[in-house]
């Protein structure tokens, strides 16, 4: 059901946009069509590979390793993997949730999710010619051990 509202206010809207300014509207959506293409290889790629992760990985094995039972090697272990993987956020939310709906705990997939997003081991060498050596280590290390924290701090509060 709230699908269906937000499509229809979209049309709404859209319908609104095309009678202020047809061209405009045109512009617009083609501008947004080319960064669907743009993003639409990545977004991709990234949903064949949870999709092969969970033909892989039953729910049971994903509890095991990375459900709310596994403790700290469930989240050591997701904030390993979100560290090194460099996929936008756009498609590490859904990709967190069919984790969640396959087992995975909620702290597990907070660290998951924040190592992704604050920490960069595929990018380091890149940081390192910027920042330097001692900076970008220093932010790296910082990040992961913030996204543990932050991991642990959501974790205590859906627990409560």
């Amino acid at each position: 059901m709230e699908n269906l509202i937000l499509y229809g206010a979209v049309a709404v809207l859209l319908a609104f946009s095309i009678y202020k300014d047809r061209a405009k509207t045109r512009k617009a959506l083609m501008k947004g069509l080319k960064a669907f293409e743009g993003i639409l290889p990545e977004f991709l790629i990234v949903v064949m590979i949870v999709a092969v992760v969970l033909a892989v990985f039953d729910p049971p094995t994903i509890a095991r390793l990375i459900g709310a039972g596994s403790g700290w090697m469930g989240i050591l272990i997701a904030s390993l993997v979100g560290a090194i993987t460099l996929i936008p956020g756009f498609v590490a939310f859904p990709a967190a949730a069919e984790l969640l709906r396959n087992g995975a705990g909620v702290t597990q997939i907070a660290a998951f999710v924040s190592s992704l997003m604050m920490v960069g081991v595929v990018t380091l060498p890149l940081e390192i010619r910027y920042f330097g050596k001692k900076a970008a280590i220093g932010r790296n290390t910082l990040a992961f051990a913030f996204s543990i924290v932050a991991a642990l701090f959501v974790g205590w509060m859906v627990a409560r």
